[in-house]
This record gives C-alpha cells, structure tokens and sequence, in this order.
C-alpha cells in the first residue's frame, strides 16, 4: 500500500520521476491527460527542451 499522499498535478509544476522508464529525470509537467483505461498520463519538459509521457504515478511534484 502507497502510504505517501498524492498531491495533484497541474500543469507547469515541476516534478521528478521516481518509477519507470524515464526515472531519474525531472522537468515541468506540460499536458495531463486521462487514457481510456483510466491511467493519468501527463507529458514532462526537460531544461534542454526534450519531452516525454509518462504516467501520473510515476511522477513526485517537487515544486512550481
């Protein structure tokens, strides 16, 4: 069981990735979706203008 709390997340705030492909990098949340299946799936800009998606569990918010 996850026993952190989930805070919310909007576009423009900085996050980390903590689980998956991408883990270890970190950027600015751009655009959150909700798939089909009902995952969140939010798109994250790097400094150097790379992007990618991920899913909204696999990301911690670490400021604005």
């Amino acid at each position: 069981m996850n026993t952190e709390k989930s805070i919310p997340l909007k576009n423009g705030d900085h996050c980390h990735v903590i689980g998956g492909t991408h883990k270890g990098k970190s950027g600015t949340v751009q655009d959150i979706n909700l798939s089909k299946t009902g995952h969140i799936t939010i798109t994250v800009c790097q400094e150097n203008g790379a992007r990618f998606k991920t899913l909204g569990k696999n990301v911690k918010v670490i400021g604005k």
